[in-house]
């Protein structure tokens, strides 16, 4: 028997749940093609982010002003040109997007990074002009200021999308974290508000402290799987309950964590880590082991497994949440003293 793992994400029919997310690995036409033919269904571009937009637009700016003050004709409103073949981050961003929908027959996802409306506008509707097949908004903010309500933080991600909806026709995924106090209400308002998919979770990366320097550093841990329960919690609890698209991301490592997120309902699951480590056979390997699963339990298709371990249709729907808290403490071995 062979099995059809074709699954809808976005409006899009893929050849399977096995998505590229965004990642250095998407930052070369050649690794793009690389990942493809290796089994990739759709890929996500890495961010273009809102601080390099903002750069971007400052440089572009300071080189046109190069002769103001200096030569006498710029103080009456001359406008210098900007040097030959002066190209900044984001059009290159642009550029290897054209690129890779020319070069490639997958969905090639554009993806911006910010937390505010910014040039986030423009450049959606630059992505949707160089031929993203559909974009994911990326918004990463921590709410520190103690002087914002929860109120006003949601309110900012729910313009957000608003401002990007009301810009483009690309199908928009709206990739968040978790730190709502309703992850399922805010999950409903960002579907109204124009998000077409949500994809749980991003992944916040914490700072850390140079005791010998006495410096706060950054450095990226690459996940792994025991990180998938939080997506893989959320995605059973929405799905049936939101009008929207919903992928997995963090934590995406084995087959079994992309049979146990299809299973939750997720239409696709994301991974980068797992392609960091192990490259793009990764994806020929994961695709083919998940086929043979599918196979040897009488699975026709990923759209009858898909959902099968939701909230919803699950034997105990009190397990996704606080029972299974109860659960976890009340059967933990604990270790002889």
């Amino acid at each position: 028997m062979s099995v059809n793992l074709e699954t809808s994400y976005l409006g899009m029919t893929l050849s399977s749940p096995l998505v590229v997310a965004a990642s250095p690995l998407g930052r070369r036409l050649g690794n793009l093609r690389r990942l493809e033919e290796a089994g990739a269904a759709a890929l996500v571009l890495p961010s273009l982010f809102e601080e390099q937009i903002e750069h971007d637009s400052y440089q572009t700016h300071a080189v046109l002003e190069a002769g103001a003050g200096v030569y006498q004709e710029a103080a009456r409103g001359y406008l210098p040109e900007a040097p030959e073949g002066y190209v900044n981050g984001s059009d290159r961003y642009l550029a290897l997007l054209g690129e890779a929908r020319q070069a490639l027959k997958i969905p090639v996802i554009a993806s911006l990074n910010g937390a505010s409306t910014g040039g986030w506008v423009e450049y959606a509707h630059k992505m949707e002009d160089a031929g993203a097949s559909a974009l994911e908004l990326n918004v990463y903010f921590v709410a520190a200021d103690p002087d914002e309500t929860g109120e006003q933080v949601e309110r900012r991600y729910l313009d957000l999308v608003a401002a990007v909806r009301g810009a483009v026709q690309l199908p928009l995924a709206v990739k968040v974290g978790a730190y709502f106090s309703s992850m399922a209400n805010m999950a409903r308002r960002l579907v109204a508000a124009g998000a077409d998919g949500l994809v749980l979770f991003n992944r916040f990366y914490q700072p850390d402290i140079d005791i010998e320097d006495l410096k706060v550093r950054s450095n990226v841990e690459l996940s792994s799987s025991a990180e998938l329960r939080l997506p893989l919690r959320w995605i059973a609890i929405l799905k049936g309950r939101v009008e929207a698209s919903l992928a997995a991301t963090t934590g995406v490592h084995t087959t079994a964590d992309v049979l146990k997120l299809v299973m939750a309902g997720a239409d696709v699951a994301m991974s980068a880590s797992a392609l960091l480590r192990h490259g793009p056979d990764w994806l020929t390997k994961v695709r083919a082991e998940m086929a043979a699963w599918m196979e040897e339990h009488e699975y026709e298709s990923v759209e009858q497994m898909k959902g099968s371990m939701s909230q919803r249709a699950a034997d105990d729907p009190a397990a996704f949440e606080r029972a299974n808290y109860m659960e976890t403490l009340i059967t933990y071995a604990t270790p002889t003293l």
